[in-house]
């Protein structure tokens, strides 16, 4: 089995699963012949490895205890018989999947929380090895807003957390609502943000601000029809 260097920051860690990813989905698709012919059900335990040279390997899983980086799934050959083949290559595609994840939050561990849910957004935006296998369209999610999301934008609320009195965050997709407030600090602690806080936008200046910070709670914001920060109210109040 091939053995990589520890990649340390989150680029480096996508490319690192990217790689192995572009690995298992050829083991699966383009080199599916010579991968089904080496899971001979007779050989021991065997695995699917993907590499972060891009390419694959059919091998017996490491024998250090524990092993360096986390394992595939084990004995994939001893089900290939039994299975219809086509089965067989969407259960290998799903554990496949699963074991990239691991490898790459194994390398994530040192992460802080905002860097792990940037790396988790870049894999979520390529289609899982189970869907290029099974050849099914990944499906872009939307913001979590239910059906009768343009009645319920009047509540100035966005699945994630952040408030706004237009419905500017609550239309835009998911993948520009990440870019938009991936890197968004609070306008009066500069802190950076975090999905499980609340938060609140000025619409004079649109900057965005902690409610702990500004004295605004969930509730509060629900009755304001324009807010305006603190240092903008005080612009104002001077003109």
């Amino acid at each position: 089995m091939e053995m990589a260097s520890n990649p340390r920051t989150v680029e480096d860690i996508f490319k690192d699963y990217s790689s192995r990813r572009a690995g298992l989905v050829r083991a699966l698709t383009s080199d599916v012949d010579e991968f089904y012919s080496l899971c001979d059900p007779d050989k021991e335990n065997l695995c699917l490895y993907g590499h972060s040279s891009e390419k694959w390997e059919v091998s017996l899983p490491a024998e250090e205890v524990p092993p360096e980086l986390p394992e595939p799934a084990l004995g994939i050959n001893f089900a290939r018989d039994g299975m219809n083949r086509k089965d067989w290559l969407s259960l290998v595609a799903v554990h496949s999947d699963s074991w990239l994840l691991s490898v790459a939050f194994y390398f994530g561990a040192r992460l802080n929380r905002n860097e792990r849910k940037r790396l988790f957004s870049m894999i979520n935006d390529l289609p899982t090895v189970f869907e290029v296998v099974t050849e099914r369209k990944p499906v872009k999610d939307k913001p979590s807003v239910d059906s009768g999301s343009k009645s319920r934008s009047s509540t100035k609320r966005s699945s994630d957390g952040l408030v706004k009195s237009n419905h500017k965050v609550l239309d835009e997709s998911y993948e520009e609502e990440e870019d938009e407030h991936g890197e968004t600090l609070c306008g009066s602690c500069a802190g950076n943000y975090s999905a499980d806080e609340f938060w609140i936008g000025c619409d004079i200046c649109e900057r965005w601000f902690h409610g702990k910070c500004v004295k605004i709670t969930p509730a509060k914001a629900e009755s304001i029809k324009q807010y305006k920060c603190p240092s903008c109210s005080l612009k104002r109040g001077r003109q």
